[in-house]
């Protein structure tokens, strides 16, 4: 895989995650550099079904949701390292360090920041932070292996 930043849109997107709506919680990659980084968004809207029992009078954004959120970022960067990733899942092994530090509302874009890839056998570990209006909301040490689909 090149070393230059590539974007990724909707479309390359849901070619490389198994998430879809409601679940799909990536809108766009803004950057990703193999091996290093990947910079991505998510549009956060209060028709997101979660609003409607999580608050509903005063809308925030679950912290888990945000940790998926950030964990389908690294997904996305993990799979431009593997390549082929048909046939392939990224699963949580570990979240450590996690701290919360603003909430996230409607109307809010959610930048999502995963660093320093550590990719031992089939274990890929990184830094993760979730900003909005380039404040710090969510961080996270995130571990995830890269395992085999289950045959149908």
């Amino acid at each position: 895989m090149t070393d230059a930043p590539q974007s990724m849109d909707i479309r390359k997107i849901l070619r490389f995650l198994p998430h879809r709506y409601p679940f799909l919680l990536v809108d766009r990659v803004v950057e990703c550099v193999s091996g290093s980084h990947i910079r991505a968004y998510k549009n956060v809207s209060v028709n997101e079904p979660f609003f409607q029992g999580h608050f509903p009078d005063t809308p925030i954004m679950p912290g888990v949701l945000i940790l998926e959120a950030l964990a389908q970022a690294g997904g996305l960067l993990a799979a431009v390292d593997v390549g082929d990733v048909n046939g392939k899942l990224f699963l949580f092994t570990g979240l450590d360090g996690v701290k919360f530090r603003r909430q996230v509302v409607p109307g809010d874009r959610l930048d999502l920041v995963c660093e320093n890839m550590r990719m031992k056998l089939k274990l890929c570990k990184m830094d993760a932070h979730a900003l909005v209006d380039g404040k710090l909301a969510a961080e996270a040490r995130i571990t995830a292996a890269i395992v085999d689909r289950p045959a149908d």
